[in-house]
């Protein structure tokens, strides 16, 4: 008899956050990253078969204390989500730290934008002290999907392709 679902070693890869870099506009100060390597071919089936699949973004600004603790200045939580909706046969990609909702009709275009900020405000330039050594920290995330006790072992294969970015961080002196 053969396996219903089978899953190699190859198919096992590490998201990875790239890219991480702040820039300071006229008011604020911005970050931008890319997370690869996050989506595997059971959740794109996953999501073309209508599951909703939730990404969390994690990001902490730090100011640098010698001798003392770092002060945390920032301490954000961003959640994307993208959904197929076979209807329109698009891909939904919810963004609420940007009050968006964007129906895109190309995957891999769609994923792009689940898997990237670009812009993200952390805060108002005036919250920055100049001279002062800061850090930024970011990792990513898969929400883990909580499915009803009885699916559990119908959809056990779920948990390969739940990730967990390491924690990528990035220092300067405003």
């Amino acid at each position: 008899m053969a396996p219903l679902l089978t899953f190699s070693m190859a198919d096992a890869q590490k998201a990875t956050i790239i890219d991480l870099s702040i820039a300071v506009s006229p008011n604020d100060l911005l970050l931008d990253f890319k997370v690869i390597d996050c989506f595997t071919s059971e959740m794109n089936k996953a999501i073309d078969n209508g599951i909703p699949t939730i990404f969390n973004f994690l990001v902490r600004l730090y100011e640098v204390k010698d001798f003392q603790f770092d002060k945390t200045v920032v301490d954000l939580l961003v959640t994307r989500e993208i959904r197929c909706d076979s209807l329109k046969n698009t891909y939904v990609v919810t963004l609420p730290e940007q009050n968006k909702v964007l129906e895109i009709g190309d995957f891999e275009k769609a994923k792009r934008v689940m898997s990237q900020i670009t812009g993200m405000k952390l805060l108002d330039i005036k919250g920055l002290k100049r001279g002062h050594r800061y850090r930024v920290q970011a990792m990513a995330e898969l929400n883990k999907i909580r499915l009803p006790f009885h699916l559990h072992y119908v959809f056990f294969f779920l948990s390969l392709w739940d990730f967990e970015t390491d924690w990528h961080t990035i220092e300067f002196t405003y």
